[in-house]
């Protein structure tokens, strides 16, 4: 399928960005209007875009159905200021119902069973339950269109940031076991950030991989290695020199079963790396793969 943006529906064209630039993090922001009242919504069109200064950008869309804005930003241009909640397992359920158009005069955080807390640098209340809390003014709204699904960027600076004690390990770092975030799909599917969905990729190395190009033939053609399997292997500095074979149980099976069967030990050689590869090991993947 190949879709040109202007020969189909917005709506339709929101369900396929939707559903492809996904997951993405929520920022759930609370506002407060020109009179104090209080405001609780939800957007998935969000990311963090520098550190110094912490740069945080978020867009309330118009509207596709009637081309209307919504509070957040009414309340953001009468202010400046507002913060950002995460959203973890935790409140995803109560997170969703203040995603509910209620009236501008309704308070989500009623209505949502939240905890107000009062901010230390700007007016609008954090949300108690949220694990991390960004206190931020807003530096800049850029409109983005006048139609229905325009983006509205509000670039905003962090001046605060609270977290909670409780999803920090033991170096002082956030944990996401225990954060537990959760994060927007397409359609009404979220993802959650936790347990076998987390998983570790090690940096490019600081010294250069040697890359994917300089991978002995044998290896870069492989029937079995996968792409993510390549780009483990080539993510060393060097192509190792093994100097004898390594005591292994299964490698001696490989060679005393294939004595006289070369493709058959090659191909079992790269499933067996592939299996320490798909387990971290990749210098012990190296060394059945040059044995």
């Amino acid at each position: 399928m190949t879709i040109i943006p202007s020969e189909i529906k917005t709506a339709q064209l929101h369900a396929y960005l939707l559903g492809s630039i996904a997951p993405r993090p929520i920022c759930f922001a609370s506002t407060i209007d020109k009179d104090g009242n209080a405001n609780l919504s939800p957007f998935s069109f969000f990311n963090v875009f520098g550190s110094k200064p912490p740069i945080l950008i978020f867009s309330p869309a118009r509207r596709v159905r009637d081309n209307s804005i919504k509070h957040t930003l009414e309340n953001v241009y009468d202010t400046q200021e507002v913060v950002i909640n995460v959203v973890n397992y935790n409140i995803v359920q109560q997170m969703s119902l203040a995603s509910c158009e209620y009236a501008k005069n309704v308070d989500e955080f009623v209505k949502a069973g939240f905890t107000p807390v009062k901010s230390d640098l700007v007016k609008p209340f954090r949300v108690k339950e949220s694990p991390v809390q960004l206190e931020c003014r807003v530096m800049k709204v850029m409109e983005m269109g006048k139609e229905g699904g325009a983006a509205n960027l509000i670039i905003c600076e962090v001046l605060c940031m609270h977290i909670d004690d409780e999803v920090l390990n033991e170096n002082g770092q956030i944990d996401p076991h225990k954060i537990d975030l959760v994060a927007r799909m397409g359609a009404d599917y979220y993802c959650r950030a936790s347990g076998s969905a987390v998983f570790e990729v090690p940096k490019p190395n600081m010294l250069l991989g040697i890359g994917v190009d300089a991978l002995p033939a044998s290896i870069k053609q492989s029937r079995i290695l996968t792409g993510n399997n390549l780009g483990l292997l080539a993510n060393c500095t060097s192509i190792p020199v093994v100097a004898e074979i390594i005591e292994d149980g299964r490698l001696t099976d490989i060679f005393k079963s294939y004595t006289h069967d070369s493709e058959a030990r090659k191909t079992a050689l790269h499933q067996y790396a592939k299996d320490l590869l798909e387990i971290g090991e990749v210098d012990k993947a190296w060394q059945v793969l040059m044995a």
